[in-house]
């Protein structure tokens, strides 16, 4: 499966206003969104299970990858397409162990140190962030678009961008080109996710028109 960094979609209920998920994450990818993360921090086991069961349903008519957030069991449980890892969460290697050499293993990180690490342990991609101080996780430390730079220069893993992205933002990483922009609420926090989020796809397209890492 060729995965499409470029506009990744982090789920959060909290956001959509009693919509159905499911809905909106089917109009973003009908919108342009080609990788979806689960991330609901506040979800029980269950409930989180069956989340990623209803969403499966949408990514596998699709063939988009889907990502859960954190949980390496239920990622496995549902055989679902891989696991975002924090700093904090499960190592990486291990997470490999558990879930085998075809599933994506994405790994959070704010500095060069850390994203040299997630490199040699195995990740698949990188998460950089936060870029901008974000409402969605206001305690994450904020990385600087130098250091981005210097991971971007360095490190030959997908990098997507996270933390206060939107269509303010995007237009700051010209030049740095990073492989992907993830976001919650510029895209669910809609009335029309899907011609939103084209809108959010075509400026990322424009400005990372020499995007070919």
């Amino acid at each position: 499966m060729k995965i499409d960094y470029s506009l990744y979609l982090c789920t959060n209920r909290e956001v959509i206003n009693g919509k159905s998920l499911i809905d909106c994450v089917e109009e973003a990818i009908l919108g342009g969104v080609g990788i979806v993360q689960i991330r609901e921090k506040n979800a029980e086991a269950n409930d989180f299970i069956q989340l990623v069961k209803d969403i499966q349903t949408i990514t596998n008519k699709y063939q988009i990858p889907l990502i859960v957030n954190d949980r390496v069991d239920i990622a496995l449980a549902t055989d679902a397409s891989g696991v975002h890892l924090g700093q904090n969460d499960m190592p990486c290697k291990m997470a490999r162990k558990i879930l085998g050499k075809d599933k994506i293993i994405g790994i959070t990180v704010t500095n060069f140190a850390e994203a040299l690490k997630a490199q040699e342990d195995g990740a698949d991609y990188l998460g950089v962030g936060a870029m901008f101080k974000s409402t969605m996780k206001p305690e994450a430390s904020v990385v600087s678009l130098n250091e981005l730079k210097k991971i971007r220069k360095n490190i030959d893993l997908p990098i997507v961008v996270i933390g206060g992205i939107n269509n303010n933002t995007i237009p700051k990483f010209k030049g740095i080109n990073p492989l992907g922009y993830a976001m919650i609420k510029s895209i669910l926090c809609n009335d029309n996710i899907i011609e939103n989020t084209k809108k959010i796809k075509k400026l990322i397209d424009i400005n990372n028109n020499s995007n070919n890492h």
